[in-house]
């Protein structure tokens, strides 16, 4: 079987050996590749263990698998023999016949029924159905300009649901102990959206020396963006009057307890009053800065300057009662609710 070298001496194989040699080695790598996944859906028919896994995986050289089409197979009748698939249910349906009883701890009792319920009146509501009351004071405080001294107030208080609420709003000034002037509004407000109320009412006004005005009032407060906060009410008065009341203000954070807050108010009237010293258009201005400090959220110390300014014929009855057309106020005082 196999023959001398003469030159060197080294045994070699007759060529005709080693052909078939080769060509037994090439069918041995062949057949494998087949062999291996014939036995792999025998496995799978007979849910038996995994099919054996070689040291080197084998290739199945010469074949194009790119030829390989299997569109003509029926890909619905590639089931698992043996698995009744009709039998197996999903998620729904009724529970179990073991299944725990959702009331077996309940002893036969149930919510807002029997002996242990409680009475309408005690009964269970949500936050924003119930009422509510507060009052809040956004400025107390001692005014000083053109060496006299004041104090004035700004405040509401309000009953009712996170809907809708009965409010006092009462602003004015008093010196010497009297109650130099005053604006009362009786109003009712109502929520329209997440950060808007609505204000339907009555306003009363008084002076000293002058006649009681009364005034119906609508208008609208709330916070716009950017964190200011607007109110906006229009009055119509008897004999025609009209008034326009607008006001701002915003929060700036120093530190958490520490703020600014920049504040402005305008008034328009439609008509002259000259009991009242208004005139007609833009009437007056205020523009205000208040430095405070948050000791608690109910007890709010401050300092501040404002800036007020009559316009048009307004200035004009000013100048006449011998009163400036412009000043400039300090202010120390308090915001508190409760």
């Amino acid at each position: 079987m196999k023959t001398m070298n003469d030159t060197l001496g080294i045994p070699v194989m007759n060529n005709q050996l080693k052909k078939k040699f080769l060509a037994m080695a090439i069918a041995t790598v062949g057949v494998m590749p087949v062999l291996a996944y014939a036995q792999t859906h025998a496995g799978h028919a007979g849910h038996t263990a995994a099919p054996p896994v070689t040291s080197t995986p084998a290739t199945a050289s010469g074949m194009d698998h790119g030829s390989m089409n299997m569109s003509d197979k029926d890909h619905g009748s590639m089931g698992m023999p043996g698995m009744d698939h009709g039998d197996m249910q999903m998620q729904g349906g009724s529970p179990p016949p073991d299944a725990r009883d959702p009331d077996a701890y309940s002893d036969g009792y149930v919510r807002n029924a029997g002996k242990y319920a409680l009475p309408p009146s005690d009964a269970l509501i949500m936050s924003d159905m119930h009422n509510f009351g507060s009052v809040n004071f956004d400025r107390l405080e001692y005014v000083r300009a053109r060496g006299e001294e004041w104090a004035a107030y700004e405040g509401e208080a309000w009953y009712g649901s996170t809907y809708n609420r009965a409010v006092i709003k009462a602003e004015g000034e008093v010196a010497s102990g009297k109650l130099q002037e005053s604006e009362t509004q009786l109003l009712w407000r109502h929520a329209v959206s997440t950060f808007w109320d609505t204000e339907l009412g009555f306003r009363f006004d008084h002076g000293q020396g002058v006649p009681n005005r009364e005034w119906l009032a609508f208008g609208f407060k709330g916070l716009a963006p950017y964190w200011f906060e607007v109110d906006a009410t229009a009055y119509v008065g008897s004999s025609g009057r009209t008034a326009l009341e607008l006001k701002a203000e915003y929060d700036i954070l120093l530190t958490q307890k520490l703020y600014l807050q920049p504040s402005v108010e305008v008034n328009f009237y439609g008509k002259d009053d000259e009991r009242w010293g208004i005139g007609s258009g833009l009437t007056d201005g205020t523009a205000g800065l208040r430095l405070k400090y948050e000791v608690t959220r109910q007890f709010v110390p401050y300092v501040g300057v404002e800036w007020s300014s009559k316009f048009g014929k307004t200035a004009d009855y000013a100048q006449a009662a011998g009163d400036s057309k412009q000043e400039t106020r300090f202010v120390a005082g308090l915001s508190f609710r409760f």
